[in-house]
């Protein structure tokens, strides 16, 4: 790492008999890595030693950065290079130093984010985003005159998309140290990758855009990155699980004119934020129980006629325009019933009842 020294005292680590701990002045957090703590949490002292030089000159070192990308199907059938995930294989060791910063900036940040964003927040889970949706939707159903559309946004790659240096600008505003906004810009640049298929392997590439799949910041980093990606209009809503956002049109007397000027808005902020709206699965659900519904006109987004949909699975949640739940309901039993097959088999090797029922609360 090169020579240069930044002010580091908001954030150190020192081992302890419980692991990592996370020091600051106004708080100290406790950090298990698990997995048998990671052999002894890797040598702790060493490790601390390590990150702690790594705080003090705001730099992350090259061989902490090095990833192997590996393509993963998102469904049976590949159609092209967008049906998989690229999911980074990343050092453990880094891993660990990422949980201490991740405990860090959920601190530090959690009181300054967009409310209607549930990703790493206390005391709020996908179930509360869920919930929330329905909730906006209901309550302004039992208006007389009223509807809702509700656009499901996909971004296209969208933990890739991210430009440190703007990120680097946004924690700022989100009162993160200049120290740690270094760390993580340093963390994101000159990142060593190259891609897995099979048996072959690419060669390196160096890529300074992005917070890769699979490494512990990325979630939070990108929550971060568009937490300043909200509604202006009260009758519009903007909810947010990390990447996966929906944007609530609540609908008076046919008047969509706010509605569609936040769709222009957000469509704005991702192209002044390097972000891609893939109108491809971008989808918009209708719910409206008004008599004699008149036919609506379709959404357009970047001269894109968005496609409507009957039902939608979000966050694992299947919603349908009806507000019935037949149709998530029907999913469910259908993949309990595909993993109660796994389970019939495994009783076939007289496995203790014990471990049948772990496989059950696990998978089933």
């Amino acid at each position: 790492m090169q020579k240069g020294h930044c002010s580091y005292h908001t954030l150190q680590c020192h081992p302890d008999e419980d692991g990592f701990a996370l020091s600051t002045a106004p708080m100290a957090v406790i950090v298990n890595p698990g997995l048998d703590r990671s052999v002894e949490v890797l040598n702790c002292l060493k490790k601390c030693k390590i990150f702690n030089r790594s705080l003090e000159l705001c730099e992350v070192p090259t061989c902490f950065k090095r990833s192997t990308i590996i393509p993963i199907p998102k469904k049976p059938k590949i159609t092209g290079l967008n049906d998989y995930r690229l999911v980074a294989l990343t050092s453990v060791v880094m891993k660990l130093f990422e949980r201490l910063v991740l405990a860090y900036l959920k601190n530090i940040t959690g009181p300054l984010l967009d409310p209607l964003q549930f990703a790493y927040r206390a005391n709020r889970s996908v179930d509360d985003a869920v919930n929330m949706r329905l909730h906006f939707i209901l309550q302004y159903l039992d208006k007389s005159g009223t509807y809702v559309r509700l656009l499901f946004v996909d971004f296209s790659l969208a933990f890739n998309t991210i430009i440190p240096t703007l990120l680097q600008t946004k924690l700022t505003q989100l009162s993160v140290p200049s120290s740690i906004c270094q760390w993580i810009t340093s963390f994101l640049t000159d990142r060593h990758q190259l891609v897995k298929l099979g048996k072959f392997m690419s060669n390196s590439r160096t890529t300074s855009t992005g917070a890769p799949q699979g490494c512990v910041l990325s979630p939070l980093l990108f929550s971060l990155y568009t937490n300043d990606c909200t509604s202006t209009e009260p009758s519009v809503k903007l909810l947010k699980f990390a990447d996966d956002t929906t944007v609530i049109g609540l609908i008076q007397d046919g008047d969509e004119s706010a509605y569609r000027q936040e769709i222009e808005q957000l469509a704005a902020w991702c192209s002044c934020n390097n972000l891609e709206l893939n109108t491809l699965k971008t989808v918009e659900m209708i719910v409206d129980f008004r008599r004699n519904t008149p036919a609506l006109p379709p959404l357009t987004i970047m001269n894109s006629t968005v496609p409507t949909v009957e039902s939608f699975r979000f966050l694992g949640t299947t919603i349908s325009q009806d507000l019935k739940w037949d149709t998530h309901v029907d999913a469910t039993i259908k993949k309990a019933q595909q993993s109660l097959y796994f389970l019939r088999q495994l009783r076939k090797f007289n496995l203790p009842q014990e471990l049948l029922i772990q496989f059950y609360s696990a998978v089933i």
